[in-house]
Protein backbone atom coordinates (compact mmCIF):
# COMPACT_ATOMS: atom_id res chain seq x y z
CA UNK A 1 0.00 0.00 0.00
CA UNK A 2 1.19 3.48 -0.81
CA UNK A 3 0.41 6.95 0.42
CA UNK A 4 -1.57 8.38 -2.48
CA UNK A 5 -0.53 12.00 -2.92
CA UNK A 6 -0.16 12.48 -6.69
CA UNK A 7 -1.82 15.43 -8.36
CA UNK A 8 -4.91 14.92 -10.48
CA UNK A 9 -2.87 15.63 -13.58
CA UNK A 10 -0.38 12.94 -12.69
CA UNK A 11 -3.13 10.43 -12.04
CA UNK A 12 -4.80 11.25 -15.34
CA UNK A 13 -1.50 10.80 -17.13
CA UNK A 14 -0.99 7.46 -15.44
CA UNK A 15 -4.45 6.35 -16.49
CA UNK A 16 -3.61 7.14 -20.11
CA UNK A 17 -0.38 5.19 -19.83
CA UNK A 18 -2.39 2.21 -18.60
CA UNK A 19 -3.51 1.62 -22.17
CA UNK A 20 0.00 0.53 -23.11
CA UNK A 21 -0.08 -3.19 -23.81
CA UNK A 22 2.03 -5.64 -21.84
CA UNK A 23 3.17 -8.96 -23.25
CA UNK A 24 0.54 -11.66 -22.86
CA UNK A 25 2.87 -13.57 -20.56
CA UNK A 26 2.73 -10.72 -18.04
CA UNK A 27 -0.91 -11.38 -17.25
CA UNK A 28 -1.55 -14.97 -16.28
CA UNK A 29 -4.34 -13.97 -13.92
CA UNK A 30 -7.58 -15.60 -12.98
CA UNK A 31 -10.62 -13.39 -12.49
CA UNK A 32 -12.19 -14.02 -9.07
CA UNK A 33 -15.83 -14.93 -9.04
CA UNK A 34 -18.30 -12.33 -7.90
CA UNK A 35 -19.45 -12.09 -4.30
CA UNK A 36 -21.50 -13.18 -2.47
CA UNK A 37 -19.44 -16.02 -1.10
CA UNK A 38 -20.58 -18.41 1.61
CA UNK A 39 -23.85 -19.01 3.39
CA UNK A 40 -23.54 -16.17 5.91
CA UNK A 41 -25.16 -13.03 4.56
CA UNK A 42 -23.75 -9.52 4.53
CA UNK A 43 -26.71 -8.42 6.64
CA UNK A 44 -25.98 -10.99 9.34
CA UNK A 45 -22.33 -9.96 9.54
CA UNK A 46 -23.11 -6.25 9.52
CA UNK A 47 -25.63 -6.71 12.33
CA UNK A 48 -22.74 -7.69 14.59
CA UNK A 49 -20.63 -4.62 13.88
CA UNK A 50 -23.11 -1.81 14.44
CA UNK A 51 -21.19 -0.47 17.42
CA UNK A 52 -17.47 -0.06 18.03
CA UNK A 53 -15.40 -1.00 21.05
CA UNK A 54 -12.25 0.84 20.02
CA UNK A 55 -9.01 -1.11 20.43
CA UNK A 56 -6.70 1.24 18.56
CA UNK A 57 -4.94 3.98 20.52
CA UNK A 58 -6.04 6.52 17.99
CA UNK A 59 -7.84 6.76 14.66
CA UNK A 60 -6.75 6.44 11.06
CA UNK A 61 -7.13 8.57 7.95
CA UNK A 62 -8.56 7.09 4.77
CA UNK A 63 -6.25 9.24 2.63
CA UNK A 64 -3.42 11.71 3.22
CA UNK A 65 -5.68 14.73 2.88
CA UNK A 66 -8.47 13.53 5.21
CA UNK A 67 -8.75 13.80 8.98
CA UNK A 68 -8.30 10.79 11.25
CA UNK A 69 -11.79 9.40 11.88
CA UNK A 70 -11.53 5.59 11.52
CA UNK A 71 -11.01 3.45 14.66
CA UNK A 72 -10.09 -0.22 14.77
CA UNK A 73 -12.81 -1.99 16.73
CA UNK A 74 -12.73 -5.21 18.72
CA UNK A 75 -15.21 -8.10 18.80
CA UNK A 76 -15.04 -11.65 20.12
CA UNK A 77 -12.79 -13.46 17.68
CA UNK A 78 -12.33 -10.57 15.28
CA UNK A 79 -11.40 -6.95 14.70
CA UNK A 80 -13.08 -4.66 12.22
CA UNK A 81 -13.14 -1.23 10.69
CA UNK A 82 -15.40 0.68 8.33
CA UNK A 83 -13.63 2.78 5.73
CA UNK A 84 -13.13 3.41 2.04
CA UNK A 85 -11.33 1.16 -0.42
CA UNK A 86 -8.21 2.22 -2.27
CA UNK A 87 -6.91 -0.26 -4.83
CA UNK A 88 -3.68 -2.15 -4.14
CA UNK A 89 -2.11 -3.45 -7.36
CA UNK A 90 1.29 -4.28 -5.86
CA UNK A 91 3.21 -7.53 -6.19
CA UNK A 92 3.62 -9.55 -9.35
CA UNK A 93 3.42 -7.71 -12.66
CA UNK A 94 0.27 -8.64 -14.60
CA UNK A 95 -1.83 -7.16 -17.36
CA UNK A 96 -3.84 -5.00 -14.95
CA UNK A 97 -1.24 -4.41 -12.21
CA UNK A 98 2.00 -2.86 -13.42
CA UNK A 99 3.94 0.39 -13.48
CA UNK A 100 1.98 1.73 -16.45
CA UNK A 101 -1.47 1.10 -15.02
CA UNK A 102 -0.65 2.02 -11.42
CA UNK A 103 1.31 5.22 -10.66
CA UNK A 104 2.02 3.88 -7.15
CA UNK A 105 3.02 0.37 -8.24
CA UNK A 106 5.50 -1.58 -6.12
CA UNK A 107 6.72 -5.01 -7.19
CA UNK A 108 6.50 -6.53 -3.72
CA UNK A 109 3.98 -7.27 -0.99
CA UNK A 110 4.53 -7.65 2.75
CA UNK A 111 3.55 -11.32 2.63
CA UNK A 112 4.62 -13.79 -0.05
CA UNK A 113 3.31 -16.88 -1.79
CA UNK A 114 4.48 -20.33 -0.75
CA UNK A 115 7.08 -20.17 -3.56
CA UNK A 116 8.52 -16.94 -2.18
CA UNK A 117 7.09 -14.68 -4.87
CA UNK A 118 5.02 -11.56 -4.07
CA UNK A 119 1.25 -11.89 -4.17
CA UNK A 120 -0.73 -11.34 -7.37
CA UNK A 121 -3.18 -8.50 -6.74
CA UNK A 122 -5.03 -8.98 -10.01
CA UNK A 123 -6.22 -12.47 -9.15
CA UNK A 124 -5.92 -12.83 -5.34
CA UNK A 125 -8.44 -11.12 -3.06
CA UNK A 126 -6.42 -9.63 -0.22
CA UNK A 127 -6.60 -6.75 2.25
CA UNK A 128 -3.98 -4.25 3.38
CA UNK A 129 -3.50 -3.60 7.11
CA UNK A 130 -1.72 -0.55 8.56
CA UNK A 131 1.90 -1.16 9.49
CA UNK A 132 2.65 -1.36 13.21
CA UNK A 133 2.64 2.00 14.97
CA UNK A 134 1.64 3.61 18.24
CA UNK A 135 -1.93 3.66 16.91
CA UNK A 136 -2.29 -0.10 16.57
CA UNK A 137 -0.19 -3.25 16.31
CA UNK A 138 -2.15 -5.82 14.32
CA UNK A 139 -0.05 -8.79 15.45
CA UNK A 140 -1.02 -8.13 19.07
CA UNK A 141 -4.62 -8.99 18.18
CA UNK A 142 -4.07 -12.31 16.42
CA UNK A 143 -3.97 -10.81 12.93
CA UNK A 144 -1.31 -12.28 10.65
CA UNK A 145 -0.39 -12.63 7.01
CA UNK A 146 -2.85 -15.01 5.38
CA UNK A 147 -5.54 -14.32 7.96
CA UNK A 148 -9.12 -14.54 6.67
CA UNK A 149 -11.04 -11.30 6.11
CA UNK A 150 -14.71 -10.78 5.26
CA UNK A 151 -14.99 -7.66 3.08
CA UNK A 152 -18.51 -6.30 2.78
CA UNK A 153 -19.79 -3.70 0.32
CA UNK A 154 -23.24 -2.97 -1.09
CA UNK A 155 -24.71 -6.08 0.58
CA UNK A 156 -22.06 -8.36 -0.93
CA UNK A 157 -19.41 -10.40 0.89
CA UNK A 158 -16.01 -11.34 -0.49
CA UNK A 159 -13.56 -13.44 1.54
CA UNK A 160 -9.96 -12.30 1.28
CA UNK A 161 -6.68 -12.73 3.15
CA UNK A 162 -4.38 -10.29 4.89
CA UNK A 163 -1.84 -9.79 2.11
CA UNK A 164 0.01 -6.51 2.52
CA UNK A 165 0.83 -3.74 4.97
CA UNK A 166 0.55 -0.02 4.39
CA UNK A 167 1.24 3.40 5.89
CA UNK A 168 1.06 3.74 9.66
CA UNK A 169 -1.66 6.41 9.60
CA UNK A 170 -3.93 5.31 6.72
CA UNK A 171 -6.51 2.52 6.54
CA UNK A 172 -8.85 1.15 3.88
CA UNK A 173 -7.24 -0.69 0.96
CA UNK A 174 -7.64 -4.02 -0.80
CA UNK A 175 -6.38 -5.75 -3.91
CA UNK A 176 -7.61 -5.33 -7.47
CA UNK A 177 -9.26 -8.75 -7.25
CA UNK A 178 -11.15 -7.89 -4.05
CA UNK A 179 -12.59 -4.73 -5.55
CA UNK A 180 -13.59 -6.41 -8.80
CA UNK A 181 -15.41 -9.22 -6.99
CA UNK A 182 -17.43 -6.66 -4.99
CA UNK A 183 -18.39 -4.62 -8.03
CA UNK A 184 -16.04 -1.75 -7.15
CA UNK A 185 -14.04 -0.15 -9.96
CA UNK A 186 -10.64 -1.88 -9.58
CA UNK A 187 -8.60 0.63 -11.59
CA UNK A 188 -5.60 1.42 -9.36
CA UNK A 189 -5.37 5.01 -10.60
CA UNK A 190 -9.00 6.08 -10.69
CA UNK A 191 -11.09 3.35 -9.02
CA UNK A 192 -12.01 2.38 -5.49
CA UNK A 193 -14.87 3.29 -3.18
CA UNK A 194 -15.09 6.50 -1.16
CA UNK A 195 -16.88 4.85 1.78
CA UNK A 196 -19.19 2.03 2.82
CA UNK A 197 -16.68 -0.81 3.03
CA UNK A 198 -16.55 -3.01 6.15
CA UNK A 199 -13.50 -5.17 6.87
CA UNK A 200 -13.90 -8.00 9.43
CA UNK A 201 -10.59 -9.74 10.21
CA UNK A 202 -10.86 -13.08 11.99
CA UNK A 203 -8.30 -13.53 14.75
CA UNK A 204 -5.83 -16.42 14.74
CA UNK A 205 -6.89 -17.60 11.28
CA UNK A 206 -4.44 -18.34 8.51
CA UNK A 207 -4.84 -19.63 4.97
CA UNK A 208 -2.21 -22.02 3.68
CA UNK A 209 -0.99 -21.51 1.08
CA UNK A 210 -1.75 -17.79 1.25
CA UNK A 211 -2.22 -17.59 -2.54
CA UNK A 212 -5.06 -20.11 -2.56
CA UNK A 213 -8.37 -18.28 -2.64
CA UNK A 214 -10.18 -21.60 -2.46
CA UNK A 215 -8.45 -22.27 0.87
CA UNK A 216 -9.78 -18.98 2.24
CA UNK A 217 -13.23 -19.82 0.95
CA UNK A 218 -13.10 -23.24 2.63
CA UNK A 219 -12.64 -21.53 6.02
CA UNK A 220 -15.24 -18.85 5.45
CA UNK A 221 -18.42 -20.42 6.81
CA UNK A 222 -16.90 -21.88 9.96
CA UNK A 223 -15.24 -18.58 10.87
CA UNK A 224 -18.24 -16.47 9.97
CA UNK A 225 -20.71 -18.72 11.81
CA UNK A 226 -18.49 -18.79 14.87
CA UNK A 227 -18.31 -15.00 14.75
CA UNK A 228 -22.10 -14.75 14.67
CA UNK A 229 -22.45 -17.16 17.57
CA UNK A 230 -19.91 -15.40 19.76
CA UNK A 231 -21.14 -11.84 19.27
Amino acid sequence: MRSRTLTLAAVAGAALLATAALPASASGSVTPRSAQEGSVSAADLLAKVTSCSQISNGKYKTDDETSATIPVCGKNGAVFWKADMDIDCDGQVTGKCNGNADPWFQNDTAFHQSDGKPLRAESLPYVVVPSTSSIWKYTSYGIKGGGVVAVIYNNKVEYAVVGDTGPTKIIGEASYATAKALGIDPDPATGGADSGVTYILFKNSQVSPIESHSAAVSLRDSLAKQFLQNN
